[in-house]
């Protein structure tokens, strides 16, 4: 049982995400033809709403606890960090520079998580032994890696012997449409580095959240209404262009509703489940599975360029998060097996249950 336990959380992180690299890929496509990033967070915020809104109402609608204002409060403050600011610095980050960049940078999510449990002391690390020691080392190889990433570009390693397929008479927009963009490395970083440090932030506030309002659903709904009508109000402010909020052709429109349904509908709620069931540092150790999956995208369908330092970056952030994780696995098994020593040597303990979820909040 705790096998198949493990593979659905595992088989439900890899799905989430695919599904946001998806998501990501076709965002990218919209931004770098004129959209404005606040009004593509309002329109999929409103889209996952009411996606979700029904979802719950289906599955939930019996099992729904009591809404306090406290969980309200609560559930603004983590749809302002993990949807509204995480989406507006992670897209204004993919408008600077590249859907690849943008991912390898993400993978800062689980250190930087795993730093914000130790400061609110949800995780514990014990330097005299081997799993303490192994999760501070790859914290730091995870944040050497993105200052490899932001500091240094490097020369570029993909150059596609074919062109992308043009329409005819498209040529000069496109020409205009690249013209335009800023791909400012530097002030890209600097906006992704925020982003990882609000969706972080997000991983802990909603494993607070999934204790006392375990409907995912429920929860993942009322975070994606607070979502829109806060970009909906930010977007006001800095923009009253109202053009900005016409939708120009069908990839506008369809990207806009994938992202919607999938990205912060079916996404947010798995991977509410998979913190409630594992922990935040387990369920943002999957964030290397979007840079796979949206480097082969970028490549094949944005005919994106490669860069060194994306590369020699995103190793020391991979090994460096593998390493944490080995740490994390191996104190978790250690605690297992220290209570299960102290079951069989004081037999009166199986009198009280004791029940010690393999999360990432110790």
């Amino acid at each position: 049982m705790n096998c198949h336990g493990q593979l659905k959380t595992v088989a439900a992180m890899v799905a989430v995400n695919f599904g946001l690299s998806v998501a990501n890929v076709l965002i990218k496509m919209i931004l770098d033809q004129g959209a404005n990033h606040l009004v593509v967070i309002t329109y999929r915020q409103s889209i996952s709403t009411v996606f979700i809104s029904a979802v719950a109402f289906f599955l939930e609608r019996k099992s729904r606890p009591k809404l306090t204002f406290r969980i309200l409060c609560h559930l603004f403050a983590s749809a302002l960090l993990g949807a509204t600011l995480t989406q507006y610095f992670f897209l204004l980050g993919l408008k600077y520079t590249s859907a690849t960049f943008s991912c390898a940078f993400i993978n800062l999510v689980p250190a930087i998580t795993f730093i914000l449990s130790l400061v609110f002391k949800l995780e514990k690390v014990n330097l005299g032994s081997k799993c303490g020691r192994a999760k501070v080392l790859g914290t730091f190889i995870c944040i050497g890696g993105a200052l490899l990433l932001g500091l240094y570009r490097g020369m570029p390693l993909t150059n596609p012997a074919y062109p992308q397929a043009e329409i005819p008479g498209t040529s000069h927009a496109k020409t205009s449409i690249s013209s335009h963009r800023t791909k400012s490395w530097a002030t890209g970083s600097m906006v992704l580095t925020a982003a990882s440090l609000t969706w972080s932030s997000w991983f802990l506030l909603q494993a607070g959240i999934s204790k006392k309002y375990p409907c995912q659903y429920s929860s993942t709904a009322i975070m994606s209404f607070f979502s829109a009508t806060q970009a909906a109000i930010l977007s006001s402010i800095l923009d009253r262009d109202l053009s900005l909020w016409i939708l120009k052709g069908k990839l506008e429109i369809s990207s806009v509703i994938f992202a919607g349904i999938v990205g912060s509908g079916l996404c947010y709620g798995l991977m509410s489940w998979c913190v409630n069931q594992k922990g935040p540092v387990f369920t943002a150790a999957f964030t290397p599975f979007i840079q796979i999956f949206v480097a082969i995208f970028d490549f094949s369908i944005l005919h994106e360029q490669i860069h060194l330092g994306s590369v020699l970056g995103s190793i020391p952030v991979i090994a460096g998060l593998y390493i944490l994780l080995w740490g994390k696995s191996k104190e978790e098994e250690d605690c297992v097996m220290k209570q299960s020593q102290v079951a069989e040597e004081d037999p009166e303990c199986d009198m009280a249950p004791q029940v010690v979820p393999i999360t990432g909040t110790q």
